[in-house]
């Protein structure tokens, strides 16, 4: 396995009532939620972000990874933020929300709060359906990285997409999605107006599937997919650290 990507490393601080479990996104890693991880302990809560399996290192490691891997390990730092907090929340980002939204279906009575920004459950591109088969005939493609509108931005994604993890990804939306109903934990989505990697209808098949009560949209206007590292970045951190508040709430 390569070397860990300097800053993107696993990150874990704090204990007490609150926690928050931070999910990066499919190719990201840390990187891309520091800022925002940061924040949510600066305002007090414990803090979990993990470091999904294949992430973070090169997309040669990725390949070698599925969709379990990286829910064992969402779980697993779930876990941890439980053993030393009263109460959680999930914020996730692009498939990190995904994960969140997969801890919820299976875990929902544990969890406080969702915050969901730029949710992955879809992709539209019709060139999808030959993945079956093309992945074991291309090992990747082209990697869509630091869609960020804001100059100077970078998650230091990887360079290239491995299809058979992209395939995995896939499979694993599409469970996500079967199973939205399941979830009646407080929701926040946040969607950018502007995404060149997740489509906004995206948020809308979550916010039509799940069954919470408590849900609400936001609109970032002013930032692409990597809204956490975008001009948009200082709203998401008080709207998350605001509704965080909320629902853990004694």
């Amino acid at each position: 396995m390569a070397a860990v990507i300097e800053g993107a490393e696993a990150w874990s601080t704090g204990d007490g009532e609150a926690g928050v479990l931070v999910l990066h996104g499919f190719t990201g890693n840390p990187v891309s939620l520091r800022p925002l991880a940061e924040s949510l302990a600066a305002a007090g809560f414990a803090v979990e972000m993990p470091l999904l399996p294949g992430h973070g290192t090169s997309w040669q490691d990725l390949q070698r990874t599925t969709w379990r891997d990286w829910a064992r390990e969402a779980i697993a730092g779930f876990e941890r933020l439980r053993a030393r907090t009263d109460r959680q929340v999930a914020v996730g980002l692009s498939m990190g929300a995904a994960l969140a939204l997969h801890l919820a279906e299976t875990r929902g009575g544990d969890l406080s709060g969702l915050v969901l920004i730029n949710p992955a459950v879809r992709n539209d591109d019709p060139k999808g359906r030959l993945l079956p088969v093309a992945k074991y005939l291309v090992a990747s493609i082209p990697a869509i990285g630091n869609d960020i509108a804001k100059p100077g931005g970078d998650e230091k994604p990887y360079p290239r997409t491995p299809l058979k993890a992209l395939h995995s990804m896939f499979r694993f939306q599409a469970l996500v999605r079967r199973n939205l109903g399941a979830v009646t934990t407080p929701a926040l989505v946040l969607t950018s107006r502007q995404d060149h990697v997740v489509a906004p209808g995206n948020s809308t098949i979550v916010l039509d599937g799940i069954s919470s009560p408590d849900k609400r949209q936001v609109w970032l206007e002013r930032s692409y997919h990597v809204a956490t590292l975008d001009h948009d970045a200082d709203g998401i951190a008080a709207a998350t650290i605001e509704f965080v508040r909320r629902v853990t709430a004694p």
